[in-house]
């Protein structure tokens, strides 16, 4: 997949969402599947006067690592990387999978060792990006496995990705300052809010937002974007939700989640499918079992699931909630290795009141 819509892609990257200014030090992670997309980005940040590098990874390894690595491996934070995430500039993340599954059948014991491991430069790095000493962004390269989970061809999630993106719009950076100004309504609406309530099928959860902050994502830390988000306050989250598509996290794919809250940890969680992962991603540390995040969806470009959550969670009419770290430009104090973003489908019968007024009716702000 060589066509001009990757090098409007990579114009996008430099220009809106990372902003790539001359002397940044800047960081490319991604695989040898995407080097089309990151050949692209490497050449626009050189051209802007950064210091661009690239890490390029090999699917595979993960897996063997976490079948091979003795406890003391798993348990190892890399000097390098703590020094990587304390002095670049900007960094940009381009999922690529050969294979989405290659994690299935590896211990979650093990991926809990190792995430709780890496829990300082996770810590490091949301201190940097809230400063704005630190710019980041996730993409993603079309890959067969991505385009096979959601059952399409590659040629069709390859128009998908660039469509959900807005390359084909003359002026795609304009259209994306937009979308700033139309989620603005939102913010301000919700930032005079104190309570939320959701109801769906399934789900009547209460959370408190008072003195939060929500943030407008329109296509800076993720691309292509579309959500507004908090960080609830921490023990807040009362009763249960049940999750409209199954959640993945970790090269794992959990089928009919729902979990149960109270005074804002997470009591009780069912899975139809995954749930030993469930439990012990949920029992990772201290703040694995709160609410870290939760977004309106605000992407109706987006209307299908794709088991893909960069997409998934902007899907226009849906809601999503991380449990585990929060960020804290919100003024979230939940700290956790774990962060893993749940979408509940609200644009069949999903209603949410604020401070008890509604608010939004099957997936649409009630403005």
């Amino acid at each position: 997949m060589i066509d001009n819509r990757l090098e409007k892609l990579a114009h996008i990257l430099i220009t809106h969402s990372l902003e790539i200014k001359k002397k940044d030090l800047f960081m490319i992670i991604g695989g040898n599947t995407a080097a089309p997309l990151i050949k692209e980005v490497y050449k626009k940040a050189l051209e802007v006067g950064a210091y661009p590098y690239a890490k390029i990874g090999v699917e595979g390894l993960a897996e063997i690592f976490y079948n091979s690595a003795s406890q003391k491996q798993l348990k190892y934070m890399s000097p390098i990387a703590k020094f990587e995430i304390e002095n670049i500039d900007a960094k940009l993340g381009i999922i690529c999978p050969e294979n989405t599954r290659n994690l299935t059948n590896v211990d979650p014991k093990k991926q809990a060792i190792y995430s709780t491991a890496q829990q300082e430069i996770h810590e490091i790095f949301l201190k940097r990006a809230a400063k704005k000493e630190l710019r980041w962004c996730l993409t993603q390269y079309p890959t067969n496995a991505s385009a096979q989970d959601a059952d399409m061809s590659l040629s069709e999630y390859e128009d998908f990705i660039f469509k959900a993106a807005q390359v084909d719009k003359k002026d795609p950076v304009g259209y994306w300052e937009k979308t700033y100004g139309e989620q603005d309504k939102i913010k301000k609406l919700l930032e005079t809010k104190k309570k939320l309530q959701i109801i769906s099928k399934e789900t009547n959860l209460t959370i408190s937002v008072g003195g939060r902050k929500w943030i407008n994502c329109y296509g800076k830390e993720n691309f292509p974007d579309g959500e507004v988000f908090t960080g609830p306050q921490e023990n807040s989250a009362e009763g249960y939700i049940s999750y409209s598509f199954p959640g993945a996290y970790g090269g794992r794919l959990v089928e009919n989640i729902r979990l149960w809250f109270e005074k804002g940890k997470v009591i009780k969680s069912k899975a139809s499918s995954g749930e030993k992962f469930l439990k012990s991603m949920l029992d990772m540390d201290k703040g694995s079992k709160k609410i870290g995040e939760f977004a309106f969806g605000t992407n109706y470009g987006i209307k299908k699931y794709t088991k893909n959550t960069l997409f998934d969670e902007k899907i226009g009419g849906t809601i999503h909630i991380a449990v585990g770290s929060g960020y804290p430009e919100t003024g979230s104090k939940n700290k956790s290795s774990l962060h893993w973003d749940m979408v509940c489908d609200l644009r069949k019968n999903g209603k949410v009141y604020a401070d008890g007024e509604l608010i939004y009716k099957n997936g649409k702000f009630l403005l």
